[in-house]
C-alpha cells in the first residue's frame, strides 16, 4: 500500500495522525461534558471530528490507503495517550477509516471535490454507526431515537469531517506548506469545487 508513497507523504500522514490522535482524545472529554448537559446525542454531533484526519490526509496526499491508515494510526495514538476505551478503539479507527476509504476508492482516487469529501465523511459515519449498533447495543433503543442518532452522525460526518477537512486542507494549501503534495498539483479552479 505504501510502496508508491514518498517519504514526505508518510511523514505528513503520520504527523497528522499524531496531532489528531491528541485532538480526538481532547474531544472525548469535551463530548463527555456536552453529554452531561444535553444527553447522549451530544456524541453524535461531535462524531465528525473523529473522522476528520482521514479526509484531510486523503485530500492532501490522494493515494490509496491515506484515509484508512491515518484514521487507524490516530486511533492507536489516542489509545496510547490514554483513551479509557483501550485497544477496542483501534478497531473503531479501522472501521471509520475504511468508511472514508471506500468512498475514495469508488471514485478511483480521482475526485476530491467537496461533494466527495462530504460523502467520505458520511461513509465514516455509516460504517461507524453500523459497528456501534452491534457493539454498543443500539438495538434496545427506540427506533425513532436510533434514526435521530444516525441522522445527526451522518450530518456531522458530512459537515465537520467533509467540509471541515476540505477547509483545513485549503487553508494549509494557501500557506504554501503543501508544495510538492498532490493537492498542490490541482488546478486552482478545482480546489474550491
Amino acid at each position: 500500500m505504501l510502496k508508491s508513497w514518498k517519504l514526505k507523504e508518510v511523514i505528513l500522514m503520520s504527523l497528522f495522525a499524531v496531532v489528531f490522535g491528541i485532538v480526538y482524545l481532547l474531544f472525548v472529554h469535551a463530548a463527555n461534558i456536552w453529554a452531561a448537559v444535553i444527553g447522549p446525542l451530544a456524541y453524535e454531533w461531535m462524531f465528525g471530528i473523529w473522522f476528520i484526519v482521514s479526509i484531510i490526509c486523503m485530500y492532501i496526499i490522494r493515494k490509496p490507503g491515506a484515509a484508512f491508515l491515518s484514521e487507524t494510526i490516530a486511533s492507536a495514538i489516542e489509545v496510547l495517550i490514554g483513551n479509557a476505551v483501550g485497544p477496542r478503539l483501534i478497531l473503531s479507527g479501522v472501521i471509520q477509516g475504511l468508511g472514508a476509504e471506500a468512498i475514495f476508492a469508488m471514485t478511483g482516487y480521482k475526485h476530491f471535490n467537496v461533494l466527495v469529501l462530504m460523502l467520505a465523511g458520511i461513509g465514516s459515519a455509516v460504517f461507524s454507526f453500523v459497528y456501534g449498533y452491534f457493539i454498543s447495543g443500539y438495538a434496545v433503543l427506540d427506533p425513532s431515537f436510533i434514526a435521530l442518532m444516525f441522522t445527526i452522525r451522518v450530518l456531522s460526518g458530512a459537515i465537520i469531517a467533509g467540509i471541515g477537512g476540505k477547509y483545513i486542507g485549503d487553508v494549509l494549501l494557501a500557506t504554501g506548506s503543501l508544495r510538492g503534495y498532490a493537492i498542490s498539483r490541482t488546478k486552482k479552479g478545482d480546489i474550491n469545487v
